[in-house]
Parts: structure tokens; C-alpha cells; sequence
């Protein structure tokens, strides 16, 4: 089969539904040899290299966003005879000429008015319900996007698949435990938005802070400038620096209002970094579920639950050692070779539920 994938997000970054795109592809051209995939984009991208199957394509510049999606891009996939295509961010063409799949990663555009500016959340939500109607079949990250997609948009059981995401190869616990190294630190990675709830993560770590020596580090885009002593601000950093970030860490914090996986979540838990979480219904079950104890869950609108679980670590980080045990035993569940054969699947059954002329 020949099958292209939206490359769009990789003209932003590498990060969130770039990097989704990005593994996905090298794992599905790696998995599915004979099978010919490629990377479309009406914008300039930096294309993967090493896997012939696996190609670049698409006419950077040539068309505004709204012609690209009318008829752009299917011109684009008849010149290359493509039979199907994967809209990894939310899109699919506006004339449904061969069967699609649309990765819908969570419902923040229909939940809480305060998590998005209203011109932006209306303007993401139009076209998201007109393409999930257009889509042969829905991809979402976890089975509570999937409950939620079908009884929001009342959308048909059968045409909405769970496949998890998972964390790179490269996150994984050191060969050698790293050497305690300046002020102990906990760790957040992720952008900067309301409800990635960091405004309450930092009135933690400052309570916290009060009895305990301890740095609160920063990880992401958005992330204002500070002088506060013990408030770290990296910003984006390398993918090749986060894996140290994660294993040098008390543990990643992580309380996020609402999510659609939480992927930094499965990246610590892959590294054997000990996680503090949202009670968020995604996180948690990416965790393994609420009797799992592969990460410590907390209330993310009780500030003082938060600090009390980060004090917890840091007066006593050794005590929690089965916590993390427990979460590379989780994180080993997860692969891009198993993300790529689910995806391979919803490829065949939009293959056959698509009505061929």
C-alpha cells in the first residue's frame, strides 16, 4: 500500500505531534517494508533520512493553507498514487477522494474556555468537527479520548480506534546512576498554558522550598524569563539533553489539567525517574490505572496535596525506589513498533470501510 502522512507539524517542531509524526513514520516504513510511505507538506521540512521506503514530498510555498487541503494535497498524493492518508494533526482533505485516518489527540478545544484564547479555540474547533466527519476512521491516544470523542461528537463506535503513543528509544535509566551534582531538583517538561497547570506547580515547589533545599527546572516553550532563586527556565532543549534531565531529577512533576496521553509522563518512566501526576483520567491510565503504583497521582487543583507529595521525595527520595520499578515494568509496554502495527491496522480497516466507487 502506498500511504502518505501529514508532515506539517514537522515544519513547527520536533516536539508534542511533530515528534508523533516523525516516529511514526520511521516506525511504520521500518515495520512495513513493502508498503511505500510518504511525508507531505506544503511547507519547507527537514526530511527523515535512512529508510528507503520512507519519502519527502509536497510543493513548499505554492499554496495557502485552506487551497493545499481543498485540492493541493490530493493532486500531490494522485501524482504519487497514494491510497491512503494519515492526518497525524487533526487534518484530512476537504474532498474525500481515498480513505483516511485522522489522529483527533485530545478534545482541548471543546473543554475549558480558560485553557485556550476564545479566537483560537474557535478557530481549531470548525474545521476539527468538519474533518472528523470526513475521516474514514479516528485515531485517538488513549481509550479515555476515545470514550470522550464518541459520546461528544457522537461519532460510531467502529470508527474510533485507541492506539497508544510511546516514548523514543533514547529514554531509557543510565548505565550508571548519575552522581548527585548541585541542588537537588524536580523537573517539569511541557509547554507553558493554562492547563498544564505550572502556575500551581510552582506555588508547590515554593511551600516545598520553605523546609527543603530543592530547584524546580523548567523544560519547554513559553516559559517566561525569572530571577527566582531555585526557579530554573531552560526553555526547548535538545532531545539528546532531556534523558539526563529526567534521570538527574527528585522526580518529574506533572500536573496537568487535562490531557490527552502525557507523553513526558511515559518518557520519565522510561528513564526509571519517579513521576508525580495529575489525577487526570489519560495520565493515569498510561500509568497503568488507578491501583497501579507506577506513579504518585494527586489532586491537580489542591496545591497543598502537590507539595505534600514533592516533600515527600525530597526528605526521603530512596523510599519510593518500588514506585519506580513499577514504572519501567509499565514504560516497557509502550514501543513505536507496537504503535506502528496498531496503526497499521486502522490503515487496513479505513482501507475497507471506504466507499469505493
Amino acid at each position: 500500500m502506498t500511504i502518505a502522512l501529514d508532515a506539517t507539524p514537522l515544519t513547527v517542531s520536533t516536539g508534542g505531534v511533530g515528534r508523533y509524526t516523525l516516529e511514526l513514520a520511521r516506525a511504520l516504513a521500518s515495520e512495513y517494508p513493502d508498503d511505500q510511505y510518504w511525508l507531505l507538506s506544503d511547507q519547507t521540512f527537514e526530511a527523515p533520512h535512512g529508510l528507503g521506503n520512507l519519502k519527502a514530498g509536497g510543493e513548499p510555498g505554492n499554496f495557502v493553507e485552506r487551497k493545499w487541503w481543498a485540492w493541493g494535497l490530493n493532486r500531490e498524493m494522485a501524482r504519487r498514487s497514494v491510497e491512503l492518508f494519515h492526518g497525524t494533526d487533526y487534518s484530512v482533505p476537504y474532498v474525500p477522494l481515498r480513505p483516511s485516518v485522522m489522529t483527533l489527540h485530545d478534545l482541548s478545544p471543546w473543554l475549558d474556555p480558560a485553557w485556550q484564547p476564545d479566537a483560537s479555540r474557535v478557530r481549531r474547533r470548525t474545521p476539527r468537527l468538519l474533518r472528523m466527519g470526513l475521516a474514514t476512521m479516528v485515531i485517538t491516544p488513549t481509550e479515555t479520548v476515545r470514550r470522550a470523542a464518541i459520546e461528544r461528537f457522537k461519532l460510531s463506535p467502529d470508527r474510533v480506534v485507541a492506539v497508544p503513543l510511546a516514548a523514543a528509544h533514547f529514554f531509557k535509566p543510565p548505565l550508571v546512576a548519575p552522581k548527585p551534582r548541585g541542588t537537588p531538583y524536580f523537573l517539569f517538561v511541557g509547554t507553558r498554558e493554562p492547563r498544564k497547570n505550572v502556575a500551581r506547580l510552582i506555588d508547590a515547589w515554593r511551600d516545598v522550598r520553605k523546609t527543603a533545599a530543592v530547584d524546580l527546572v523548567l523544560v519547554g516553550r513559553n516559559h517566561a524569563p525569572t530571577e527566582e532563586r531555585g526557579l530554573r527556565v531552560l526553555g526547548e532543549v535538545p532531545d539528546s539533553d532531556l534523558p539526563g534531565l529526567y534521570s538527574g531529577s527528585l522526580a518529574c512533576v506533572y500536573p496537568s489539567l487535562y490531557e490527552g496521553f502525557g507523553l513526558p509522563v511515559l518518557e520519565a518512566m522510561q528513564c526509571g525517574t519517579l513521576v508525580i501526576a495529575s489525577r487526570d483520567p489519560a495520565i493515569v491510565e498510561v500509568s497503568g490505572g488507578a491501583n497501579n503504583r507506577a506513579a504518585l497521582h494527586v489532586d491537580a487543583e489542591d496545591t497543598a496535596a502537590l507539595a505534600e507529595a514533592m516533600r515527600a521525595v525530597a526528605t526521603n527520595s530512596d523510599g519510593f525506589e518500588e514506585v519506580r520499578q513499577q514504572a519501567l515494568a509499565r514504560a516497557a509496554q509502550f514501543s513505536w513498533q507496537k504503535t506502528a502495527r496498531l496503526t497499521r491496522e486502522v490503515y487496513g480497516a479505513a482501507a475497507r470501510a471506504f466507499p469505493h466507487a
